[in-house]
């Protein structure tokens, strides 16, 4: 007979094997956070039939990671269990990847909702308890499914009011001509519901910027909705969940449609680089999909065709460069309200425009994010008032005033004033390129306070002087509203320099201001997606914000920007090349090729800053093409014969100074093609492709020769080399150009340049600025980065914002000189250098083995005047925070590394020597945890560190 205690250690046994077989349960507080589809929390539309799945972990410790994962997917919460999960059980998956995990189980299918959740196993086996149930919908996915919805657009402009005409000028024309575009259409229709309805679903896709209202609401709080695309090849829409405002009885439908892009037929018609046939597609139209559900079963679908109703109305002009006029004389009333008389109205008119594909908008909507009060009211030199907004933005004017019927309220709005202070100065706002003066109308109905606020344009201010109003303008009467698309604010960064801190909040401001569905190169003049530009300054933008979607979005109009262009050396060979400016009919040539380059490098941020690969198989082919058709410049010493130059650098004028940029074209941009051929490379083994990695490498290698043989260049009078300007040194130190054993001797051209030839200045563009400052610190030159950036001499950053600019302006002039400031004062392109303020003093550098922060470097590079900076990094497995200080040669640390990464502290083997981690030194540490020293490095995993060491190398200097 078997004893108690023999049956007890069988028990025991067992027990033991079935936890080592199946994992235990986690001693560990670990809990599930931010699970995402397609980088999107429940989201609505997503149109991938294979959607990438994604969550952050948080959990107390170190070296803390993911072992395994398991995901259900199901189509009721009822069923999503491990037995019935009907849509996709992937059943315990060994792998530490917990981000873009790609979607294997059944068809999705169209507007249906799925439901989903995850756990995980730790590094110890542990397994964490299922996470909350996650909801997403798919969209609409198939031309197909808009059923019988048609496009409507204006049948008759029955515009009558005598302000529906603007003046246009440009600077070729003699005497301006009235213009007065295509007219803004006001569309509605009713529909009767009789039944319970479960669930309705907007869909609404405008070629121009729209509104949709139900019931005498607007739907949603989108502003210029949609985001700006190549219309003809790919238009986007958006979904509404309008369950709750729909009622039992009649609803009322109601869409007013403005140009925007699409219907923008006045500037840039006569541009000579633009589109010969014009830069409209056409007169602007909007379909609208309501798919009802009812609670009995069945289902219903009302949609735009030609039994709706259209007129026009107060809105008489509208442009996005112009601006809106709206005369409120011609107010309709109650027009979205169910039983409005509209007999007087027309009928919606059938359109088919040309439009290749429809997808769901993936990005964040442009918003009205934040309103400003009048900082400073006076009156200028002609007596009109003008005030003061205290900030450059990108937004409009919302007014609220009282006067007589039809008087004219004019809002002008600028950028500066004059150098004097005493007036308005239009500058880039005043028309000139475009031919359209910003400006704002309003004429009053004259029956008490009438508030407005435009719909269909946006324009760059800080200033706006009003006429027509019978008293001084107050914060009651005029704001500024700030209209930008929504991107989440994710990062930070702050330092004990004001100075820096300044610096940052400038160079946020600007970037922000120029995010209206495309990365532009200005909000007014121009509102064109650049391709220099927008990589000009990616990376700043993503250490700052959640760029994702946005980016996947515009390497979308890159491609479809993409038109046949003939080789250079072969031009009997055509390849598909994108135009200098995505999207859209304004183009200006094909991309040269330090702009081109951007159809490499956002594909190429995207997975080093999120780590997912999807964007480089999508855009492989394309990259692939536009790469060797930079190759077919190639001259005989080996060097492309093509590029734009280092845009804007100091007192560079292209038609006055152009011997300002000191860089020549050639050079700046065979540095950043020799970047992107070891980027192609990289892409290249990705996609499996060895006989294009191998011409890749091969590429690389011949351009590095023929690079150092054609422009490294002795330095007259001194023992140094450089690459004939400070840009092109940059750029050589940044991407490893220099031969090895001459990297000093042109370290020091580079010092010797900025020092003794520009007096402690910069003399750098766009290209050479965004590295500047990155390459002095890695090279022991932090405090000369430190000077350069903060000497209140022109140039320098710190001149232009002691010139009062509250954004980053295109030109580097000096500006007291001036009757006013010239060109843009918001260009994004001169936010790039502040990504030195996360990579250097920060110190935070995604590896690029390791993309996505998986594995990430820590090596702060800081002047002495700065005794500490804290940055916050966001990333897909949450945010890494690295706080530090200096005092007398010692380094603190306070760094937090997210679950499932690790960190590579990069030390000097003196530094190793006196490192301490949570007050003990490295080797007790690693007595008790797992770590790893290499050469130069000590690799730690996940958690809050304390870490000490003595700078025995200077950091400063």
């Amino acid at each position: 007979m078997v004893n108690k205690q023999t049956l007890f250690s069988f028990f025991l046994i067992a027990v033991f094997s079935i936890s080592c077989k199946q994992g235990s349960t986690l001693t560990t507080p670990i809990s599930l956070e931010k699970l995402t589809v397609d980088s999107k929390e429940n989201p609505l539309t997503i149109e991938s039939e294979q959607p990438h799945f994604s969550w952050i972990v948080e959990a107390e410790g170190y070296n803390k990671s993911q072992s395994a994962y398991h995901i259900l997917v199901a189509s009721s919460e009822k069923k999503l269990n491990e037995n019935d999960a009907d849509i996709w059980n992937s059943e315990k998956v060994d792998s530490d990847q917990s981000t873009f995990i790609k979607y294997k189980g059944e068809l999705l299918e169209a507007m249906t909702t799925y439901f989903w959740k995850v756990k995980i196993w730790d590094e110890a086996n542990s397994e964490s308890s299922w996470s909350e149930t996650q909801e997403f919908e798919m969209g609409l996915m198939h031309d197909t499914n808009w059923g019988k919805s048609q496009w409507i657009t204006l049948s008759t402009d029955t515009r009558t009011s005598p302000h529906r005409f603007r003046d246009y000028k440009t600077g070729r024309m003699e005497k301006p001509e009235p213009v007065d575009g295509f007219a803004a259409s006001y569309f509605r229709n009713e529909i009767a519901i009789d039944k319970t309805i479960k669930n309705a679903q907007a869909y609404i896709c405008g070629l121009g910027y729209y509104e949709l209202y139900l019931n005498g609401e607007k739907v949603g709080d989108h502003v210029l909705d949609p985001a700006p695309s190549n219309y003809d090849k790919q238009a986007y829409y958006v979904n509404y969940d309008i369950t709750e405002e729909l009622k039992s009885g009649k609803n009322a439908f109601g869409i007013i449609l403005g140009n925007g892009f699409y219907g923008q037929n006045i500037s840039w018609n006569r541009d000579p680089e633009s589109n010969k046939k014009g830069v409209s597609y056409g007169s602007p139209a909007v379909k609208l999909l309501v798919k009802l559900k009812y609670t009995d079963g069945t289902s219903a679908d009302f949609y735009t065709d030609e039994t709706w109703k259209e007129t026009t109305g107060p809105t008489v002009f509208n442009n996005i460069y112009g601006g809106d006029t709206y005369d409120a004389r011609y107010e309709l009333g109650d027009w979205t309200m169910v039983n409005y008389d509209d007999k007087t109205w027309g009928n919606a008119k059938v359109a088919l425009p040309k439009v290749k594909k429809i997808s769901a908008s993936q990005i964040p909507p442009i918003k009205r994010l934040k309103e400003f009060e009048p900082q400073k009211v006076f009156k200028g030199a002609d007596g009109e008032w003008i005030v003061d907004f205290g900030q450059n933005i990108a937004g409009w004017v919302k007014l609220n005033v009282q006067e007589k019927e039809g008087q004219l309220i004019e809002v002008i709005t600028t950028e500066a004033l004059l150098s004097n202070g005493k007036d308005i100065f239009q500058g880039s706002t005043g028309g000139g390129a475009n031919g359209m003066p910003q400006i704002y109308k309003y004429i009053c109905k004259g029956d008490g306070i009438e508030s407005w606020e435009p719909k269909f344009s946006y324009h760059g201010f800080r200033y706006a002087k009003i006429k027509g109003i019978s008293s001084k303008p107050d914060a009651t009467m005029i704001k500024a509203v700030l209209v930008a698309t929504n991107i989440q604010e994710t990062g930070n960064f702050t330092s004990s320099d004001e100075l820096l801190n300044k610096m940052h909040s400038i160079s946020k401001w600007t970037i922000v201001d120029n995010l209206h569905g495309i990365p532009e190169d200005c909000p007014h003049r121009e509102k064109c997606g650049w391709l220099g530009d927008a990589h000009a300054f990616c990376e700043y933008a993503l250490y700052n914000y959640d760029m994702y979607d946005f980016y996947k979005k515009y390497m979308e109009d890159i491609r479809t920007q993409m038109r046949p262009t003939k080789g250079h050396n072969n031009p009997e060979i055509k390849f598909q090349v994108p135009t200098m400016i995505a999207p859209g009919k304004r183009t200006s040539t094909y991309a040269k090729i330090d702009w081109g380059v951007a159809t490499m490098y956002l594909p190429w941020y995207n997975y080093k800053y999120y780590g997912d690969d999807a964007i480089v198989t999508e855009y492989y082919e394309d990259m692939k093409n536009l790469t060797d058709f930079y190759l077919n410049f190639k001259d005989e010493n080996g060097i492309m014969q093509d590029g734009m130059g280092d845009w804007c650098p100091p007192l560079w004028d292209r038609r006055k100074n152009p011997s300002a940029m000191e860089c020549d074209p050639i050079i700046s941009a065979n540095a950043y093609f020799y970047d992107v051929l070891g980027i192609m490379e990289m892409f290249a083994k990705m996609n499996n492709d060895d006989q294009y990695e191998a011409k890749m490498n091969a590429e690389k290698e011949a351009l590095k020769k023929a690079f150092n043989k054609e422009f490294l260049v002795s330095i007259p009078n001194t023992k140094y080399k450089w690459y004939q300007s400070q840009t092109a040194t940059v750029q050589a130190l940044q991407f490893n150009m220099v031969p090895e054993n001459q990297i000093e001797n042109v370290v020091n051209g580079l010092v010797h340049d900025i020092v003794d030839v520009k007096g402690g200045h910069h003399a750098t563009g766009i290209h050479g600025n965004r590295y500047i400052y990155t390459v002095l610190s890695k090279h022991g030159k932090a405090d000369l980065a430190y000077q350069i950036l903060t000497t209140p001499d022109f140039p320098s950053q710190t001149y232009v914002m002691n010139s009062g600019f509250t954004t980053w302006p295109e030109r580097q002039f000096v500006w007291e000189e001036m009757k006013g400031p010239t060109n843009s004062l918001n260009h994004p392109m001169h936010s790039g250098f502040a990504a030195y303020f996360f990579e250097s003093l920060g110190g935070i550098k995604s590896s690029e083995s390791n993309p996505g922060y998986k594995l990430f470097l820590v090596n702060p590079e800081f002047p002495s005047n700065i005794t500490n900076t804290e940055v916050s990094i966001p990333t897909p497995y949450g945010n890494i925070i690295n706080k530090w200080n200096a005092n007398d040669n010692v380094l603190n640390m306070n760094l937090e590394v997210p679950f499932n990464t690790k960190a590579k502290l990069v030390v000097t083997s003196s530094e190793l020597e006196t490192l301490e981690i949570n007050g003990q030194s490295v080797k007790d540490f690693k007595k008790q945890n797992s770590l790893e020293i290499k050469v130069g490095a000590v690799i730690i995993g996940s958690g809050n560190y304390k870490i000490e060491y003595r700078i025995i190398k200077s950091k400063g200097l």
